[in-house]
């Protein structure tokens, strides 16, 4: 596991990402989790990070909602698109299956639909190795991936096994229905259309590609894995799953984004935001529990969406600096804040009254 940047006062690991923007071996950034937890504003903020200090960032979404054009504000396609405002940032978003333009003709097009039918996720996998063949020839300085909900996420590490069983039931259809297949296929003048060696061929290169990469994956140095959640138990039971899941496949994972933190700083307090900031506390101290060696960085939650290059610059700060909250319970200065919010919002009460009662006067 790569080395995580540790806090001078004691052992515990950094609760930033700054141990991402340090280790320059990195290659591959996965970020995922339970679905709206917000995976895109995480992965977008961290690639814009890591475009300040690399030579060049691609950031790619592999979730068919893709979100990264809403969190930049610009539409990308399944090309890599240079972000507004930088020179060393791009983004791409890519459909987890096969589309019908990549497919040669009808021919071919039909025996990959039997072939995706016989083994599920065998077009993911195709679409994943077409996708990373294209990312290998752009050599860029470091990839973030915007993944799917879990599940997904699980399911794309597991690609390099499911090409596996596709060139298996390739090779038994091709024993099978080989000779009869192209006798069928010159019958209809077809000619060479369904050709199962040239689809074997595509298969196999695919397989290489993907446990190429898939060594890279395991290669701490290259490869990590950043856990986003919420403070809440269904997203922290997520997380384990994929902790574990990760570390099963032997992928590094040594940094988790808490999002939506709500921080006491509401001067005027409130039954309902009390009870929740005592709920999340307790997942929160559950998380450090759980996870005491990883880099564990809270962020608050805001009143606004996180939208634009400039909206994510400003929030990316908190990824470098622990978020504290300005307001300080039992201080003078509190107290007089409290005061003075609360007589404002009197004079406002008492205003309204006087038009309520004039109203009725008047009817």
């Amino acid at each position: 596991m790569a080395s995580a940047a540790v806090v001078d006062a004691g052992d515990a690991p950094e609760p930033t990402v700054q141990n991402l923007l340090d280790q320059d071996t990195l290659k591959w950034v996965f970020v995922g989790g339970k679905g709206g937890v917000g995976k895109t504003t995480c992965s977008s903020i961290l690639s814009v990070l890591l475009a300040s200090v690399r030579q060049s960032v691609l950031v790619i979404s592999t979730d068919p909602a893709h979100n990264l054009s809403d969190a930049f504000q610009q539409r990308f396609t399944k090309f890599p698109t240079l972000v507004r405002g930088f020179t060393n940032l791009y983004a791409m978003e890519i459909d987890p299956k096969v589309e019908n333009d990549d497919l040669s003709n009808e021919g071919m097009e039909g025996f990959l639909s039997e072939l995706t039918n016989a083994i599920p996720g065998v077009d993911e996998a195709m679409s994943f190795a077409e996708m990373l063949k294209l990312v290998q020839t752009m050599d860029y300085s470091v990839v973030v991936f915007d993944t799917a909900p879990t599940g997904h996420t699980l399911r794309l590490l597991q690609f390099p096994a499911t090409l596996e069983k596709g060139l298996e039931k390739m090779m038994e259809l091709k024993n099978r229905f080989g000779g009869l297949l192209n006798q069928a296929s010159r019958l209809f003048g077809l000619g060479d259309e369904i050709n199962e060696d040239a689809m074997l061929g595509r298969l196999e290169g695919m397989k290489d590609v993907i446990e190429q990469v898939n060594k890279q994956f395991k290669d701490p140095d290259l490869t990590t894995f950043v856990c986003v959640c919420i403070p809440e138990f269904l997203s922290l039971y997520e997380t384990e799953r994929l902790v574990q899941e990760l570390a099963k496949f032997e992928i590094d994972s040594h940094n988790i984004i808490i999002n939506q933190v709500i921080f006491d700083e509401e001067p005027v307090e409130s039954k309902l935001l009390k009870a929740r900031i005592k709920m999340q506390q307790k997942y929160i101290d559950q998380f450090h529990m759980l996870y005491d060696d990883f880099n564990i960085t809270k962020l608050p939650l805001l009143s606004e969406e996180v939208c634009g290059v400039q909206a994510l610059q400003n929030f990316s700060g908190h990824f470098l600096t622990p978020y504290k909250s300005a307001l300080k319970r039992g201080t003078v200065e509190e107290l007089e804040q409290r005061v003075s919010i609360l007589k404002s919002a009197l004079q406002e009460a008492e205003s309204e009254l006087d038009r309520v009662k004039k109203g009725k006067q008047a009817a």
